[in-house]
């Protein structure tokens, strides 16, 4: 606003101002009002919702490995995955679930719900873990090719952090189909990405091709 010589002008030209701004300055206080107030009952609701979350996980986490309780188990699992979807729960539980499952022998339900994460859940990182657990899973069952093929969808831009797990996998895949020259490269590649482990190198030592040592011939004495 401008700076007035008198009191007058000043009153004067506030209320010029009130009469060209009230409406959207009243209306912008009951947005921003309106705002806040939502913000605050959002950030309460989303903390009812992980707390409640919570409390399942927490309740699933006490019941996986009891035999007497897998009905229970998945129902709280599907419980989780309906009334919190939203929320990292869903996936832990489904990923829960599913080792329950091979616990079980009933891996094709396993498979089930790891695709369905490593497909639908809202974090990256989670999806990886859900594709690793299933191409793991693959190669148990000796759908090997099957688990090359999910592993070359893999999206290059989502794998920061399980490019050497992707690569040991894509090794142990090719040595089940006796493809060993392109297992030796993806253990390789294991290594130079960080993934520093004894197992790793055991396997790929194992299936190095051994050096082949010559013996020195002896030359024969001249016979006097």
């Amino acid at each position: 606003m401008e700076i007035y010589d008198s009191e007058e002008e000043q009153v004067a030209a506030l209320k010029r101002w009130w009469k060209e701004n009230g409406t959207s300055v009243v209306t912008g206080a009951v947005i921003g009002i309106a705002l806040i107030a939502g913000w605050n009952f959002w950030q309460s609701y989303s903390k009812g919702k992980a707390e409640q979350a919570s409390a399942l996980y927490s309740e699933l986490l006490e019941n996986i490995g009891d035999d007497r309780k897998k009905e229970s188990i998945e129902k709280i699992s599907n419980r989780i995955s309906q009334q919190y979807g939203s929320t990292a729960y869903a996936t832990f539980s489904a990923l829960l679930l599913a080792k329950n499952k091979v616990d079980q022998g009933d891996l094709d339900s396993a498979k089930e719900i790891l695709e369905k994460q490593m497909r639908e859940s809202g974090s990256v990182e989670l999806k990886n873990v859900a594709r690793i657990r299933l191409i793991k899973l693959l190669h148990a069952t000796n759908e090997n090719e099957k688990g090359l093929q999910l592993i070359a969808e893999v999206d290059q831009a989502s794998v920061q952090g399980f490019a050497a797990s992707y690569d040991e996998l894509k090794g142990d895949l090719y040595v089940a189909l006796d493809r060993l020259g392109e297992a030796r490269t993806a253990y390789q590649s294991a290594l130079r990405a960080g993934k520093n482990s004894p197992l790793l190198q055991f396997k790929l030592d194992d299936i190095s091709a051994p050096e082949i040592i010559e013996e020195p011939v002896e030359k024969p004495e001249p016979v006097e």
